[in-house]
């Protein structure tokens, strides 16, 4: 982990700290062509080198979320588009058990916009 994304962890407190590290492993379990960086001072994920996801925390809640860099393009239920014009938030509640297969649903769901050409990839 670089010294950018490994800051951005470690400044969180429990039980966000746990909750965004077990994101982080999910998301990089998806593929391996998926990588990390640090994007607008938050890890970024990409697919290919093309942004797929991003992880941070709400201002008012202060819970952990994935953002779906082409969220307009996914229907998973449990999304939330809110103001935004192109990306879709799916909120992490920390202090309850991980609701591992809607995460991976929706990740798989991104990440096949990648695969099938629909988000084009280098």
């Amino acid at each position: 982990m670089n010294p950018a994304n490994e800051n951005f962890y470690l400044s969180k407190t429990e039980p966000n700290k746990s909750c965004l590290l077990a994101l982080r492993s999910i998301i990089l379990r998806l593929s391996p062509d998926i990588t990390e960086t640090v994007k607008y001072g938050m890890p970024c994920f990409c697919y290919k080198k093309k942004m797929f996801c991003y992880l941070w925390t709400d201002k008012k809640t202060a819970e952990p979320y994935i953002l779906m860099v082409e969220g307009m393009l996914l229907s998973h239920p449990k999304l939330e588009a809110g103001s935004r014009a192109r990306m879709k938030i799916l909120s992490v509640n920390p202090n309850q058990d991980l609701d591992i297969d809607t995460i991976k649903e929706v990740l798989q769901e991104g990440l096949t916009l990648y695969r099938n050409g629909t988000i084009q990839v280098k």
